[in-house]
């Protein structure tokens, strides 16, 4: 994942908050990933979990309609913005909660006999990667805005960030055990990806947004375009085939220093919006005894 320019100064700790704010906060690091670069850099993300083959056709080939992005496209983004917000934002029950509500729909999830990939969403070598690209990306949504994490913050923002896989079906002992373990788990697997020809096609109908009512315009496309390939760093564009100039890259800083001055000047209901509307839902839908997902 690209990571934030060397502007942004080295911080240890979360401020602005008081000692009796932070002791009511389970994942105190965490939810400063809560802001408006998680939705902006949520297509990338996708890009980054469906790079891994086995992940990409489980997608492509579900007959999971209701969390098909392309035939059920708000009713996908509703719940994968709430299993995010559950795991920054949520409580212990609301996290066993969506775990028992994912187990649900990952059970029709698997390949059959004659497939072409072997795939199943119970699988923990997939579970793990997609946590970790979670993780990845929370942790570009937090550097974007308050610097890089560093030494002992960095580990407990880590261990925090566990919460993404154990979310899923993951045990908490499945997790790399420390944030040196993940960097090498990281790399070894980022070496063995590979995006196929029909997997590069669903991915670009993802960035165009062609699941929407209609065709972005020329100039839109471009522009989101090159955000989901700023937010994917350079291992990611090789393998999605995708330019980037010097030109790209002042544009993509640019941007993203607006962003982090806007957030920054945000009072905090405002910079956790895009968290906090979906898990609302999904506390009247846990309340109202409606499916989660």
């Amino acid at each position: 994942m690209s990571i934030a320019s060397d502007e942004h100064a080295p911080v240890t700790k979360p401020k602005g908050r008081t000692r009796h704010e932070l002791d009511a906060i389970e994942t105190p690091l965490l939810r400063d990933a809560a802001n408006w670069l998680v939705v902006f850099s949520g297509t990338a993300n996708v890009v980054m979990q469906l790079a891994n083959r086995p992940v990409a056709y489980g997608v492509m080939q579900s007959t999971v309609d209701e969390g098909n992005l392309f035939k059920n496209p708000h009713r996908r983004a509703r719940t994968t913005l709430a299993y995010i917000a559950v795991c920054v934002l949520g409580t212990p029950a609301e996290r066993a909660a969506m775990r028992k509500a994912v187990n649900g729909s990952h059970a029709h999830v698997r390949s059959d006999a004659a497939a072409e990939v072997a795939y199943n969403a119970f699988d923990p070598a997939l579970q793990k990667w997609v946590a970790a690209c979670l993780y990845r990306g929370s942790v570009e949504s937090y550097t974007l805005v308050h610097g890089q994490l560093v030494d002992a913050a960095a580990e407990e923002y880590y261990q925090q960030a566990k919460v993404f896989g154990t979310t899923l079906q993951l045990r908490a002992e499945d997790w790399p055990a420390d944030l040196a373990a993940f960097d090498e788990y990281w790399t070894s697997t980022l070496a063995g990806l590979e995006i196929d020809e029909r997997t590069r096609a669903y991915l670009m109908k993802v960035v165009r947004m062609e699941y929407g009512p209609q065709r972005l315009p020329a100039w839109f496309e471009r522009l989101r375009t090159r955000q989901v390939a700023g937010h994917l760093g350079p291992d990611f564009r090789r393998l999605m085939r995708l330019d980037w100039s010097s030109d790209d890259q002042r544009r993509y800083d640019a941007f993203n220093r607006r962003m982090r001055t806007l957030t920054l000047l945000s009072p905090r209901w405002l910079r956790e919006a895009p968290l906090r509307v979906p898990l609302r839902d999904l506390r009247r839908r846990m309340a109202q005894g409606r499916p989660l997902l």
